[in-house]
């Protein structure tokens, strides 16, 4: 088994309570889903960005915002990209980019 970061770019927030409750089911239900894949449920990262160079200069972020993050555990690439396809951002337009993690030791 290994440890797979899932990277989400895209969606949006929505405006009503009631399509944010729909929203938030939505994640539950794909989360229970999911179940002990689950090693980070992660959490959404603000549109407040900044991007660091090699030279030290900062600036924000520009191109393809990230919007969250959930780790999970499965047996391959294929497996987590598999489980990534329910994911709830897809729904509104965004996209899940699947990386295998690992320990340094």
């Amino acid at each position: 088994m290994a440890d797979f970061v899932l990277v989400y770019s895209g969606g949006s927030v929505p405006e009503t309570e009631e399509a944010q409750a729909k929203v938030m089911q939505a994640w539950t239900d794909w989360y229970a889903n999911l179940g002990p894949a689950i090693k980070d449920g992660g959490n959404p990262f603000s549109p407040v960005a900044k991007t660091v160079s090699s030279d030290g200069s900062i600036s924000d972020v520009s191109g393809t915002v990230l919007t969250g993050y959930t780790i999970l555990t499965a047996d391959s690439i294929d497996r987590a990209t598999e489980l990534a396809k329910g994911c709830p951002v897809l729904d509104d337009g965004g996209q899940v980019h699947v990386y295998e993690t690992f320990e340094v030791r």
